[in-house]
Order: C-alpha cells, then sequence, then structure tokens
C-alpha cells in the first residue's frame, strides 16, 4: 500500500561637539550608529551563511568528481555496478582528518577535497545537515560511527573533530579478544542504520589482531515517485545485454499528456530527469544511443554532468524503464591504491593525527549498496567501512525515453547537485 508521507564587534563613538547641543547630537548620531550596527550584522551573517554555502559547494563537487572517477574505474569490469560516493567520501573523509604530510596529501588529492581545513570541515557540516533535514516527502539520512579498540587512546582532538564535523559516535569495543562479536555490533549498526537492507557490511575474517579503529558511514534514501507508473501496464519486453544478448524484463512505462519531464538528447544520448514527491531529490537517467556505454563511460565528467543538466528542458516524454533490483559489494583497497592513495595502506602511511603516532596504515575500504527501482519509486542504501590497523495541452513534439539497453543512472540531491547514488544497469536480471 502506498504512503503520500542560522563576535558582533560593538562599535562606540564619542562625539564631543560642546556642553549645549551634545545631548541633540547624541541622539542623532546614535540613532546612526544603531543603524550601521544593524547593516553590520546583517553583512556579518550573509557573510557566515555565503561562507557556508561555497564550503558546501566545494565539497559537492569534490564528491562528485570522485564519484565519478571511482566509477570509471569500476566500469571497466563487466556487469551491473552501484556505489554512494558521498557515503564513500564522508568515510575517507573521516580518515583524512587524522592523516598527515603525504599521506593526507594523497588522500586529499583522490577525493579531491580542498586543502583548507575549516573549509573542508564546515562543507561537510552543511552537507550532513542537508541531508538530515527534516520535513522531506522522501526519507533520506545518513550516519557515522567510530569503533575503536578499548583501552587505546586517541588524540582528544581528533575525536572531537569526529563528533562535531560528522557527528560520528565513538564506542569502545574488542578487536583483538571479541572479534566475530565486534563484528556484529558493527553490522547491527550498519543495518538499522539503512532499515535493514545493508547486512553483514564486515565479512567474517576481516577483522584481526592488527585492527584498532574502524569508521563505518551509512546512508538510506526512501522516494516516491512525482509522476508514478501504473503497474497494471508493466509488461515484459526485450532489454538487449550487448554483443546481440536479449532477455526479456518487466518494462514499467509512463506514457501520455502527464508524462513530462526535464530532458535532453545529443547525437551521443538521451538524459532523462526524474523527480521524487517533494522535488528535491530526482533520478538522472543517461542512456546512450547506441547500445554500449563505453564511449559514454569514457567521457563523463562533473564538467560534462553540468552541461548536459543545464541542456534539461521540460518535454513530453514517453517513459520505458525496467524494473530492477541490483545489490553490489567492494573491497575498494586495490582501486583506491590504483588512484593514487597507496600510500596510505602501507607501514609508511601517517595518521598520527588520530593518535599522535605514526603506526597506523588503512588495512581495506567496505562499500556495500542496495538499489531497487519500481513503479512506486526508489529504495537505495549503502555503508562503507574503513579499517584501519596498527601498523494546459498544446500539440507538440514528444520524445520516447526506452531504456531497453545498459544505462547509467544516478540519485542526486538537487539543492545542492550533490550524487548521492551513482550506478550502471547493465543486466536487469
Amino acid at each position: 500500500m502506498r504512503k503520500r508521507k542560522n563576535i558582533w564587534s560593538f562599535l562606540i563613538i564619542l562625539f564631543l561637539i560642546g556642553p549645549f547641543p551634545i545631548m541633540i547630537t547624541f541622539e542623532a548620531r546614535g540613532g546612526e550608529a544603531l543603524s550601521e550596527q544593524v547593516t553590520v550584522k546583517e553583512k556579518l551573517k550573509i557573510e557566515k551563511i555565503s561562507s557556508e554555502e561555497e564550503a558546501m559547494k566545494s565539497i559537492v563537487m569534490a564528491n562528485n568528481s570522485f564519484g565519478l572517477a571511482l566509477y570509471r574505474v569500476l566500469s571497466l569490469e563487466k556487469g551491473n555496478q552501484f556505489l554512494s560516493p558521498l557515503s564513500l567520501s564522508t568515510a575517507l573523509a573521516m580518515t583524512l582528518e587524522g592523516a598527515r604530510d603525504d599521506t593526507a596529501v594523497a588522500i586529499r588529492r583522490v577525493l579531491n577535497l580542498p586543502a583548507e581545513e575549516t573549509v573542508r570541515q564546515t562543507g561537510f557540516i552543511q552537507i550532513r545537515k542537508l541531508i538530515n533535514q527534516p520535513g522531506r516527502k522522501s526519507q533520506l539520512n545518513l550516519a557515522n560511527a567510530i569503533w575503536i579498540q578499548k583501552n587505546f587512546p586517541l588524540l582528544k582532538n581528533y575525536l572531537e573533530i569526529i563528533a562535531k564535523v560528522y557527528d560520528g559516535q565513538a564506542t569502545n569495543v574488542d578487536f583483538i579478544n571479541r572479534q566475530e562479536e565486534t563484528r556484529k555490533v558493527i553490522n547491527k549498526w550498519t543495518e538499522e542504520k539503512t532499515a535493514g537492507k545493508i547486512k553483514d557490511l564486515i565479512p567474517p575474517g576481516i577483522i584481526d589482531y592488527l585492527t584498532r579503529i574502524i569508521l563505518t558511514n551509512a546512508i538510506y534514501f526512501r522516494g516516491l515517485w512525482l509522476l508514478p507508473f501504473n503497474p497494471e501496464l508493466t509488461k515484459p519486453e526485450k532489454f538487449h545485454l550487448g554483443e546481440g544478448q536479449e532477455i526479456e524484463v518487466a518494462m514499467m512505462r509512463l506514457v501520455g499528456d502527464r508524462a513530462r519531464f526535464p530532458y535532453m538528447e545529443n547525437e551521443d544520448l538521451q538524459m532523462l530527469e526524474m523527480f521524487y514527491e517533494g522535488r528535491d531529490l530526482s533520478m538522472l537517467i543517461l542512456l546512450p544511443k547506441k547500445k554500449d556505454l563505453t564511449s559514454l563511460e569514457s567521457k563523463l565528467t562533473v564538467d560534462i554532468l553540468e552541461t548536459w543538466k543545464k541542456q534539461l528542458k521540460e518535454e513530453r516524454v514517453d517513459v520505458y524503464l525496467p524494473r530492477f533490483k541490483m545489490e553490489t559489494k567492494y573491497f575498494l583497497k586495490e582501486k583506491l591504491e590504483q588512484m593514487d592513495m597507496a600510500v596510505a595502506f602501507t607501514i609508511k602511511a601517517d595518521f598520527s593525527g588520530i593518535n599522535g603516532r605514526k603506526d597506523l596504515f588503512i588495512q581495506q575500504v567496505i562499500h556495500q549498496a542496495l538499489v531497487e527501482v519500481n513503479e512506486e519509486g526508489t529504495e537505495a542504501a549503502a555503508a562503507t567501512g574503513v579499517l584501519i590497523g596498527r601498523t494546459a495541452y498544446i500539440p507538440e513534439k514528444k520524445y520516447v525515453f526506452r531504456a531497453d539497453h545498459p544505462f547509467i543512472f544516478l540519485i542526486q540531491e538537487k539543492a545542492s547537485g550533490t550524487i548521492l547514488f551513482l550506478g550502471r544497469l547493465s543486466d536487469p536480471r
């Protein structure tokens, strides 16, 4: 059943003009000073808001750039791909807060994050607030946590940053003597934060006697389409896998006068935007005109994507979209090493900002994600674990958007433009 669900500077100026007019002059000047104070107050307020917005924009740009770069690496492998750039960026940013020197530079460059610490932290605070803001018609939540080996001392400053910037809950556990029990505790937290969708993020055997810290992030989204599909119109249709292979899938369809969507096309692709209720979140689908994603994937960057998004214009579009569900799990150590973050995974790593010593390194980065798209809407969830070890009708042109071959899709938060989830559907099965 569907459920339609912000140092004051006080400037004191004394005017000594003479004994007689002093009261009158003081009153007049005092009024001007008060007016100037209000102006200064408003200016400071505007400047603060502006700096916060600019900081968030830098994080959004960094997150989207990193997500697309990682996607290009993953796309070299066959099959469906699905990930949450924001989940990964957030978890790795928490790691970056304790990195120093070459290790910090490497992580920051891979994540495309600003070098200025204040900008970076302000940006993450603002984007966390935006994601978790109440009042959305869609459900969207992001949570962070840090799991620490008991009696393993961490720097107070590091823990304060994790708490203040990332709202990261700190919990003491026993990685050394109770590995299985600790694994289940972390997985239970992840499962709860993703409405039961992400299970067993940390697999058996991944925690060892060297593990001292695990940083986790979880993100969950459930949204109903602004324009839902009619289940009665969903019918079996062919989906082209490539290389001449075809399969039969449940193809949803939304046609007729009400089928109006932001749409653009060029010689390479068609792009469609589908809103969720509230219009503050949407899905973008990039469908190549040729039944091969390789060319599109190789050129997909933040700048290209932003250019295409600016070309979107509301059109009448008959939409045919397969109903699908997919779940992915990645162990990203090798992929991140390929992206020039290798030093963080070696004994040369410097995470002295965490515990004051150069005896920590990243053991593994695990990312798990799930998405289900159906007639009602979309449900998606992802979690990341960073294991740190010691060492009105007018006839008009109509378009047809028939997603009957592999395509790229992403779910974005509209106000900021940040990519929450990103994937490729190669095989709806």
